[in-house]
């Protein structure tokens, strides 16, 4: 058992010392695996146990002041990501659709890059409030194991990038993902003043998740099959179950929600 530990501990220290990316070791709740490891799991804990027992005898909060206030400034940060990403990345700037791989040096779109991943990183860690949210107004019935496994997932795969690979292809994900946030919140918005039966566009973002899961997919299937450009197509390999994955659970909650229904 000893020997495995360090055998372990060896594996780690190497991948920590000689495969991260030096300018993102200190970036704030990215420096060692066990932060976000931690953070997710008392967010479970929480979401799971200690909220529901909590709220169990208790009143919902009423908490429209706080959303106006947190679907505002996920709209502010969204947006924010999503305009440097084409200023910058895909739309006005230099990066390749289908495979673009991760500048490390210094020169100033490379450390933008880098730091804005962390900054959608951080994004992802504030988005966890979501379910928060929904289990102090006792909405427990919205926190599903898609919700919750969508959540967990994107903290964690978030910080793979900002410690291994913070540029080049993975930015497209992050573009389309702030984009339909954007809209995704300025949907919890509107429905804070309006009953949300009545906003009839609502069904259309789950429709436009499918679409983010589903061109993500596909460009990252192109890129494992194309020739290489210096992006690790390993990564792509982990990466790409995971995307059809969500892409088929989007599918089948669409599915309930609005045509079996």
């Amino acid at each position: 058992m000893t020997l495995i530990l360090k055998m372990i501990y060896k594996y780690y220290h190497d991948l920590m010392e000689h495969y991260t990316d030096p300018r993102t070791k200190d970036c704030f709740l990215a420096q060692s695996p066990l932060i976000p490891i931690v953070i997710v799991t008392l967010y479970f804990q929480f979401v799971q146990k200690w909220g529901p027992s909590l709220m169990k005898n208790r009143p919902a909060f009423n908490l429209n002041k706080v959303l106006v206030v947190y679907n505002v400034l996920q709209i502010v940060l969204s947006t924010r990501l999503f305009y440097l990403g084409c200023k910058h990345a895909y739309v006005f700037g230099p990066y390749r659709y289908i495979c673009e791989p991760v500048d490390y040096s210094e020169e100033p779109l490379a450390v933008l890059a880098a730091n804005e991943v962390h900054n959608y990183y951080l994004l992802k860690v504030l988005d966890l409030l979501d379910t928060i949210f929904f289990v102090l107004r006792k909405k427990q019935k919205q926190a599903t194991f898609l919700h919750i496994y969508h959540h967990i997932g994107m903290v964690l795969a978030v910080w793979v990038g900002v410690r291994f690979i913070p540029g080049g292809h993975v930015l497209f994900i992050g573009l389309v993902n702030t984009f339909v946030h954007m809209v995704m919140y300025s949907y919890y918005l509107r429905a804070i003043f309006d009953d949300s039966s009545k906003i009839w566009w609502k069904k259309y973002i789950t429709l436009l998740q499918i679409f983010q899961f589903g061109i993500i997919t596909i460009q990252w299937l192109l890129m494992i099959l194309g020739p290489s450009c210096g992006f690790p197509k390993g990564l792509a390999l982990i990466f790409l179950p995971q995307n059809t994955f969500m892409t088929a659970m989007f599918l089948d909650f669409y599915y309930k929600a609005y045509i079996k229904k």
